[in-house]
């Protein structure tokens, strides 16, 4: 009896979290779909691996090469914080919101996305 209380429980949660998981990758996939287009890059590139990591980097005036330091381990904290903080430059916003942007990607791509801020780039 408790094997079946625990395995009906497992199954609810594991749903749950499931279902969670994919709102959260489909708001993230939105957001920064309409972020790359407002900075004039491909959409589409927000849901190609490693591409949307480089049009990441050249949204925030980085060089392309910079996608190698992101396989470089606690290199790649630092580089994503530098690349947050200066896609947040290039439309307008503060630092802070480049930490957010850090921390929270998921939700600050949709502020970006759909807010009023317009992509004009300090560093090309």
């Amino acid at each position: 009896m408790i094997g079946a209380t625990s395995n009906w429980a497992a199954g609810l949660f594991g749903g749950t979290y499931l279902i969670v998981w994919l709102i959260v990758v489909v708001l993230g996939i939105v957001g920064l779909w309409v972020t790359f287009r407002k900075a004039g890059r491909p959409g589409w590139g927000a849901i190609i691996p490693f591409f949307n990591t480089y049009l990441m980097i050249k949204v925030a005036g980085r060089p392309g090469w910079w996608l190698i330091l992101y396989f470089i381990p606690f290199v790649n904290i630092v580089i994503l914080l530098i690349v947050a903080l200066d896609i947040a430059k290039n439309f307008g916003h503060g630092s802070g919101f480049g930490v957010l942007l850090w921390l929270f990607p998921w939700i600050m791509y949709l502020v970006l996305a759909f807010g009023t801020s317009e992509y004009k780039p300090v560093r090309i």
